[in-house]
């Protein structure tokens, strides 16, 4: 499976709507703050990586786009 589809999975898993790839899912009310800590370490371990510091922002985290440029950018593939 690859990267963009494992995202998708896990928010599936967790969403009880369908989102689509540019969906904010902060925008929408589907998540909230509390999310964010499940969704980095899903992250973390799932793509071998570390998110601290500048990385723990909103923006890196309200849509499938965002998630998957963040991870894309973390781990260079």
């Amino acid at each position: 499976m690859d990267r963009t589809a494992q995202i998708r999975q896990f928010l599936a898993e967790h969403i009880a709507e369908p989102v689509a790839d540019e969906d904010d899912i902060f925008a929408r009310g589907l998540v909230n703050s509390m999310f964010v800590v499940q969704l980095v370490a899903f992250l973390e371990e799932t793509f071998d990586l570390q998110i601290d510091g500048q990385d723990l922002v909103f923006e890196n985290f309200r849509s499938v786009k965002d998630i998957d440029a963040l991870v894309l950018r973390l781990t260079g593939s």
